[in-house]
């Protein structure tokens, strides 16, 4: 084992015994509660409660000072094998701890913790199997810290009592907390839900639909811009683009297949002429119907089809959130028909397309995970091992890392998924290119090869971006808001420096627009022109994070020049962006545009 590995192993048990400390805490401060589960996770820790009564996070300092006062005690942790009866009447009177000891097999040995004092007195128990410290003395109580409640279904069951989830961090030492907590702060700060109220670029409407996206002007002009770069994009890369119905017959996805394997994502039909329809939870068999509208021959193939498909799958209300688990999205969606032939080339260029792609959002820390055949899937397991070469062929091609994500398949093939790190170091699982030698088969699909015989395509689905609503959630939470001059929703604000040049202000906005508008850029530009004093108005803008600030008074309006204000707050000096003739800037602002420039 590398000494990372044993290095995280160590701050796993320090973290698993928070939680037990933790939860001794809770149930001496607030006597009748009833413990639940209390894991380690990453970076931290949780633990159910069902409470006499509610918490709040008023009570989390009260509870961290008893946990200090229990850690600053020196119990021992001491594992005790039990049998079956004996733990039942040890947590007689905790009704999920017998819940779970009911379900375990009837030769599995039962493990308790106990929490002892120096005279070996037991001061509290739980039914865990560990590991964890051997004393308290190895938890420093400068470095944990609880950092939020929440509400939890026992056992994530909507139908089970809900229960309270007291979420907690604890490091090694103070400064590693202390650096995690900083970590935390930026997350905060650059929450897509926060940012995304802030500039006005989208809304959820519970009252309306849980779990539906209302995409604002702002929003609206991010999305436009980056759907026709996509487009754009796609054409050069050799894709055709589609477009396909709402809704369809259910036997469209008793054939696929995804009926008996996603009817709990899929929402229940509706009748129309005696007969039942679903809204569409994925584009596949559409795509397919539109192939087999003819005949095709090897000399067709490959057939790359696009499509800005949105769909709708049911998510549970308490999995919601945000940009990031919703229930209708946009997926960028592609299929890709092809020989058995074709396919390790056509996985090697889907790959090179994503990787491109990804760069251009300013995403370079890529991983691959190659997913195998899951326990309920269907198809020989020869295909399955051919399938899965290929994939590995194509990701050594291109020279990217990847790990093993065992049973992690979609139930019709093997496939790829892309994880990306933001500017945090994040990683977030967003491209995918799945193999499928199930629907071809099932739709009975053919194409006439070089020797006259019919024979089946191999079919790849792919997802680039993931979904539109999911990739914004990401795009903003990387970039904080400060986005890009070429997807930011306003890219320029003419600034007056006072009411008197309100028209020269308008004037520089006129030309910018016109000059853009020849080069087909036609940049976003607004004038600030009410009777707000001219901090208050950068001020403003800075907030609505415009990348671009022309501030213009007298001189500039005798030199027929804008002075040009970043959004981080500095005036460039004269070696960096000295101040231009109003052409001169719309021509370098456009540039960035159309390079697609990361920097200002």
């Amino acid at each position: 084992m590398s000494d990372k590995n044993i290095a995280q192993e160590k701050l796993d048990r320090v973290r698993h015994s928070v939680s037990h400390v933790m939860a001794q805490a809770v149930t001496r401060l607030f006597p009748g509660t009833k413990v639940a589960i209390g894991p380690s996770i990453e970076n931290g820790f949780y633990y159910d409660f069902d409470l006499p009564n509610p918490i709040t996070a008023e009570d989390l300092p009260r509870i961290e000072e008893e946990m200090k006062r229990i850690i600053d005690s020196r119990q021992d942790f001491v594992r005790v094998a039990v049998s079956r009866e004996e733990a039942l009447k040890r947590f007689a009177a905790e009704p999920f701890k017998i819940e779970l000891i009911q379900e375990l097999p009837p030769d599995e040995e039962i493990s308790i913790y106990e929490n002892r004092d120096a005279g070996g007195k037991t001061l509290w128990a739980d039914l865990c199997r560990g590991p964890h410290v051997q004393n308290t003395r190895e938890i420093n109580s400068a470095a944990f810290k609880l950092r939020n409640i929440a509400g939890a279904y026992w056992r994530g069951d909507e139908k089970q009592p809900m229960l309270t989830r007291i979420y907690g961090t604890a490091w090694e030492n103070p400064k590693d907390l202390k650096a995690h907590l900083s970590f935390l702060e930026e997350v905060e700060k650059r929450d897509h839900r926060r940012v995304g109220k802030e500039l006005d670029l989208y809304s959820i409407h519970e009252e309306a639909g849980a779990g539906l996206i209302y995409w604002h002007p702002n929003g609206g002009r991010m999305r436009v811009a980056i759907e026709d770069f996509w487009r754009k994009e796609h054409y050069r890369n050799g894709y055709e683009i589609l477009y396909t119905p709402h809704i369809g017959k259910s036997w469209l996805w008793e054939t696929s297949g995804h009926l008996g394997f996603y009817k709990g994502n899929m929402y229940s039909p509706m009748e129309i002429d005696k007969q039942d329809y679903i809204i569409k939870p994925m584009n596949c068999p559409f795509h397919i119907m539109i192939s087999k509208n003819r005949g095709r021959s090897y000399r067709d193939l490959p057939l790359r089809w696009a499509e800005l498909g949105t769909v709708y799958r049911y998510e549970r209300s308490g999995v919601l959130h945000g940009l990031l688990r919703v229930r209708g999205f946009t997926q960028d969606d592609a299929h890709i028909f092809c020989t058995p032939d074709q396919i390790e080339g056509e996985i090697r260029e889907v790959l090179r397309f994503s990787l491109w792609i990804w760069q251009v959002f300013g995403f370079t820390d890529i991983k691959a995970y190659l997913a195998t055949k899951p326990a309920d899937s269907v198809g020989e397991q020869s295909r399955w091992d051919q399938a899965l070469e290929s994939l590995r062929n194509a990701v050594t091609a291109e020279g990217l890392a990847y790990e093993i994500d065992e049973g992690g398949g979609a139930f019709y093939g093997p496939k790829i998924d892309l994880k990306i790190k933001d500017a945090l170091g994040r990683e977030w699982q967003m491209t995918t290119i799945q193999f499928d030698f199930n629907e071809p088969e099932r739709f009975d699909m053919t194409f006439v090869d070089a020797d006259g015989k019919q024979k089946r395509p191999y079919m790849v689905h792919r997802a680039l971006l993931g979904s539109l609503e999911r990739f914004f959630g990401v795009l903003i939470e990387h970039f904080g808001g400060a986005f890009p001059v070429w997807i930011a929703p306003e890219q320029i604000a003419v600034i007056p420096v006072a009411e008197g040049f309100n028209d020269y202000a308008k004037k520089v906005a006129a030309e910018l627009r016109a000059r853009s508008r020849e080069s087909g850029c036609d940049l976003r530009v607004s004038t600030e022109l009410d009777d707000s004093r001219l901090n208050a108005k950068i001020r403003d803008c800075q907030n609505r994070k415009i990348p671009y600030m022309l501030v213009v008074g007298q001189r500039e309006a005798d030199e027929g020049t804008v002075s040009i204000r970043l959004r981080d707050g500095k005036l460039r000096n004269e070696a960096q962006l000295p101040p231009m003739k109003i052409a001169e800037f719309a021509d370098y602002a456009v540039k960035k545009v159309e390079t697609r420039d990361l920097e200002l």
